[in-house]
């Protein structure tokens, strides 16, 4: 997996997993069909994985697990975490996008 998680966004993360009640918490990272330019970023908290069809990796402390379909698309991918006055979340870096929507959460490859 060549997917990358800033320390910052990490942070973040584990606030998240903190507040839910899961047993072995996994980040898990994706992609699906949709939004203004073809494909929406996903990120959620899961805790189950098929080692045939994920990819898991521990960054920062934090299992992060991606589907391989999904690593085709986001290979090479940063995600950061932005907390400023304009704007608040996770951001995509991703050097495969061709085109992205003004919102960062949708992009085309």
């Amino acid at each position: 997996m060549v997917i990358n998680i800033t320390e910052k966004a990490a942070v973040e993360v584990s606030k998240f997993i903190e507040e839910q009640d899961l047993e072995d918490p996994i980040l898990r990272i994706g992609i699906t069909g949709g939004g203004c330019s073809g494909f929406q970023y996903s990120l959620k908290l899961d805790e189950d994985y098929d080692v045939e069809k994920d990819i898991i990796a521990e960054q920062h402390g934090i299992k992060v697990v991606v589907d391989k379909k999904s690593n085709l698309f986001m290979n090479g991918t940063t995600i950061d975490f932005h907390d400023g006055l304009d704007k608040r979340g996770f951001v995509f870096d991703n050097p495969n996008a061709t085109k992205s929507c003004g919102c960062g959460s949708s992009f085309n490859v």
